[in-house]
């Protein structure tokens, strides 16, 4: 897939040395910055179930959809105060924003869900693990040598390795149901894999559309996915609301579902389109060293050592990924 510059000539239309050294470019260094702040705010994920652990991670994922939602509803509507008129999307927009929310978001989700409920939380782990890996591979530029981009490929897998390794005692899922719940996981890879490759596309066939913009559009289709979501194996939310620390769960389901899902969808979609898929896909792991840095603030607790060195290993991929890149 080609790389354009926001707003730029696309690279298509450009002979592959001079499409190569356009991502040296000030913007090209911005959609790295992007692609990290997205795997930032993402990371927060990882420590919400351990703020309130009395809620069920179905009912955290829709809270923070909904939340999401009704946000974006408020931006879309926002102009509308100041007497302007709304930039509401087309029908090819909208259906194009409900079908990437449904990918990226609430169907991936609501596979994975399914997936650890058949198979245990490990082997689906370990197989969603290897999106950063698929993306890389699926969305390498044509001006891109595979020898330049196999350093930070091998630094990738050898960091997943090292990081999702099965603990001894660890349940794998009733035998009936394993292979069922392989496939399901084996779904949520090629969904969210979809996702970030055709959501790149979108955005590199339409600069007119920013991305914040965008980000809201996804948004209240998220939110109306979430209502799905829920529906299908959410709490009612009168139980919920009867919970002890429901004002704790309302607040995270803000919190992620501004920043983690609306925030972070504006920094992806900024990197999407400043970066090739492949450079952007490597920056995914930066989630998990986020994510694990944050768990271990959170618990109070210092990383084992097969765990600092996964994320070093991370790290000098996304460098090394940075490398043949330019």
């Amino acid at each position: 897939m080609a790389l354009a510059s926001d707003g730029a000539t696309p690279v298509d239309a450009l002979p592959v040395g001079r499409a190569m050294a356009t991502v040296r470019e000030p913007g090209w260094l911005g959609g790295i910055a992007a692609g990290l702040a997205a795997g930032a705010l993402w990371g927060l994920v990882f420590v919400a179930p351990q703020a309130v652990p009395q809620f069920g991670s179905v009912d955290l994922a829709a809270g923070r959809f909904a939340a999401c939602g009704l946000f974006s509803l408020l931006l879309v509507l926002a102009p509308r105060l100041w007497g302007r008129s709304l930039r509401l999307p087309t029908l090819s927009q909208a259906v194009w924003a409900l079908g990437l929310s449904v990918l990226g978001y609430t169907g991936y989700y609501l596979l994975l869900v399914l997936a650890i409920a058949d198979a245990g939380p490990v082997l689906p782990t370990l197989i969603i693990g290897t999106i950063p890996v698929w993306v890389m591979l699926l969305g390498k530029p044509l001006g891109l040598r595979w020898a330049a981009l196999l350093p930070g490929l091998l630094l990738t897998v050898a960091g997943l390795a090292i990081m999702l390794q099965v603990p001894d005692g660890e349940r794998v899922g009733e035998p009936e149901h394993l292979w069922r719940g392989m496939a399901y996981a084996l779904a949520a890879l090629v969904s969210w894999t979809a996702f970030a490759l055709l959501n790149a596309a979108w955005l590199k066939r339409h600069p007119d559309v920013p991305v914040s913009r965008w980000a809201s559009w996804m948004g209240v289709a998220a939110g109306a996915g979430a209502l799905g979501l829920w529906a299908v194996g959410g709490t009612p939310v009168a139980e919920l609301s009867q919970r002890e620390g429901w004002a704790g769960f309302v607040a995270v389901c803000v919190v992620t579902g501004i920043g983690a899902a609306w925030v972070a969808s504006v920094a992806w979609n900024l990197a999407s389109r400043r970066l090739s898929p492949s450079l952007a896909g490597q920056l995914i792991v930066s989630e998990t060293v986020f994510g694990v840095a944050y768990a271990f603030v959170w618990s109070g607790q210092w990383p084992a050592t097969a765990q600092w060195l996964a994320c070093g290993l991370f790290v000098l991929g996304i460098l090394a990924s940075i490398r043949a890149h330019r």
